[in-house]
């Protein structure tokens, strides 16, 4: 069944909740655990940065959907499950309400329904998903779509937030939203403190910062006094690691024991990175991370990765 399928896989964040953890059963530690984090596959920015016209240019996408078919096939592939394959944002080029964006959309649902059904897929809001000053409509469209544009889940006594970074860039056109937005991350973020976590960690697209907390405003990371507030907020409420993507370049760095991992795009690159993901390994007291080209991800490097951040010759029974 075609809508059922799609509901399945693509609207499981509901009432500020993902659907595809049962909280009660993930609020207790069972043992490490690792997922994937992929950022940017950008449907159509290839044609358009080759041809120098990121507003019109967009209009081919093939290239992105060979990369994006070479992720799921590998991920596919792999006999060691991720616990969940998380994308965060920029799904698409085009921008809501712009030529190709409803052609974009269904050719990367299409692809991502060959994604094993044992691995939930998360999704996070970008810039080009929801409009870089996003409106009440566009972000309504988006979750018609894709889900809440932010929401909690709990892994295996992890807790996770997905947060709508747009909101801290520019929210001008939808205030009321910023303010309920904000609003539910202070709650959540009261309750982590109060909370036995073994870890919190934090998804959205747009980076706090790519180097440096006290690095200058730019394009590709967040104003610094909004920049630093939210630093201290997640460093006060436990926070151990926000993982973002947007800078199509691999960076980050550390903020006192916060780790800020800007992970590069599975579709076009901006720097000298090749496209890839990052695999995420979760252990009781450390969260390890290593990007992986997409030609490197199988199981060989899956096992390695593991056995290397564990310190074990042989995964562990939980993953």
């Amino acid at each position: 069944m075609a809508t059922g399928t799609e509901t399945s896989i693509f609207s499981k964040a509901h009432c500020r909740r993902f659907q595809g953890f049962t909280k009660e059963e993930e609020r207790d530690w069972k043992g490490p655990f690792y997922f994937i984090q992929g950022a940017d596959p950008q449907f159509g920015l290839m044609k358009a940065w080759k041809v120098g016209d990121n507003d019109n240019g967009g209009d081919e996408w093939q290239e992105e959907i060979q990369l994006m078919e070479q992720a799921v096939q590998a991920i596919n592939k792999l006999t060691l499950k991720p616990k969940f394959f998380v994308l965060c944002g920029d799904l698409t080029h085009a921008m809501p309400g712009t030529p190709w964006q409803e052609e974009q959309t269904f050719d990367l649902k299409r692809v991502l329904k060959g994604i094993d059904p044992n691995i939930p897929l998360v999704f996070v809001s970008g810039n080009h998903d929801i409009g870089n000053a996003p409106t009440p409509d566009t972000i309504a469209e988006y979750c018609k779509s894709w889900g809440d544009d932010y929401f909690s889940y709990w892994v295996g006594g992890v807790m996770f937030l997905v947060l709508n970074s747009q909101f801290f860039h520019d929210a001008s056109n939808c205030p009321e939203l910023k303010q309920a937005h904000d609003h539910w991350l202070d709650t959540k973020l009261a309750a982590a403190q109060k909370q036995k976590n073994k870890h919190v960690i934090v998804f959205q697209h747009i980076p706090l910062f790519l180097q440096s907390p006290e690095e200058e405003n730019g394009y590709f990371n967040l104003e610094k006094s909004k920049r630093l507030d939210l630093l201290q907020k997640f460093e006060k409420a436990g926070v151990k690691a926000v993982f973002a993507g947007h800078y199509h370049r691999n960076a980050g760095g550390m903020f006192n024991s916060l780790d800020m991992v800007v992970t590069s795009a599975i579709g076009c690159q901006l720097g000298e990175d090749k496209h890839g993901v990052r695999v995420v390994a979760v252990t009781e007291e450390k969260i390890y991370h290593k990007y992986v080209t997409l030609d490197e991800l199988n199981d060989l490097t899956v096992n390695e990765i593991i056995s290397d951040l564990f310190e074990v010759n042989v995964p562990n029974d939980c993953l």
